[in-house]
């Protein structure tokens, strides 16, 4: 049995610069948790920025050149670039959620918290892995591109807020993603790129998961807290979500993860 605790195998994921190596620290910290051989969640902390490696060129949103839907392989590998930086901070997201909050004694979480956050990491590792194998197949690698710095934002701004951290992280910005993939999917198709199309289907489907997930939580955390959490909900994304959400939803896959119409419309 390790003396190492769960937590502190997330922060390690956290300040791991290397892509690989950091998919690799998140399997090894499944498997370690699975067998037994990390036994107790523990709390370590979290950096306030996770590690990076030297490329890409990180930038500012508005400095970001803009993508085209077109089907050229330029653009094509433009778009799995993008989406790589994304799973890429959805690793470190899933980790600090663990490192920072999974053993507070004030929330009293349950292990299957712990359980959940650690699959959630584990398949974000699995789709970062996925489009770089993707990219390479491309004649392209994770790095070549410049990429958008302010994704780890929210994570800053609800940085000691359990609550606050749930409502934003996986019920706004991971059910962002419910919204816009099925229209990348079908661009893939139109270009006949079936291989990239599949990833995508892949991460659609195990992110309506995660979406569940952040829901099952928001609703138990919240709940704990005093607070209802069909109000609370929209009021904790005006305090700490910039602007506003962004119809058309995807209103089967969001209903499929739990969350209806009513509670994400009035926010628009």
């Amino acid at each position: 049995m390790s003396a190492v605790s769960l937590a502190d195998a997330a922060r390690g994921v956290l300040n791991e610069p290397a892509p690989p190596q950091k998919v690799a620290r998140v399997g090894a910290m499944a498997r370690d948790w699975q067998s037994g051989a990390i036994a107790t969640i523990g709390i370590a902390g979290a950096p306030d920025r996770p590690a990076r490696p030297d490329r890409p060129d990180l930038r500012r949103p508005g400095d970001m050149p803009k993508r085209r839907a077109s089907g050229s392989l330029p653009n094509r590998i433009a778009l799995l670039h993008a989406l790589a930086h994304i799973e890429l901070n959805a690793i470190d997201l899933a980790c600090d959620m663990l490192a920072r909050f999974a053993g507070d004694d004030a929330e009293r979480l349950p292990r299957e918290f712990a359980d959940d956050w650690l699959k959630v990491a584990a398949e974000e590792a699995k789709h970062f892995a996925l489009l770089s194998a993707r990219l390479d197949a491309l004649g392209a690698a994770y790095g070549d591109l410049p990429a958008h710095d302010g994704l780890w934002e929210a994570a800053e701004n609800t940085a000691h807020d359990l609550p606050a951290r749930l409502a934003i992280v996986p019920l706004v910005l991971e059910a962002r993603g419910l919204d816009v993939t099925p229209s990348m999917i079908a661009n893939l198709d139109r270009a006949d790129d079936v291989e990239s199309a599949a990833v995508l289907r892949t991460i659609y489907e195990d992110e309506i998961g995660h979406v569940a997930i952040g829901w099952r939580w928001f609703r138990q955390v919240a709940t704990a807290h005093g607070f209802d959490p069909e109000t609370a909900w929209p009021d904790l994304v005006r305090e700490h979500f910039r602007g506003k959400l962004k119809p058309p939803f995807n209103e089967a896959a969001r209903a499929a993860a739990g969350m209806q119409a009513p509670l994400y419309q009035g926010l628009v």
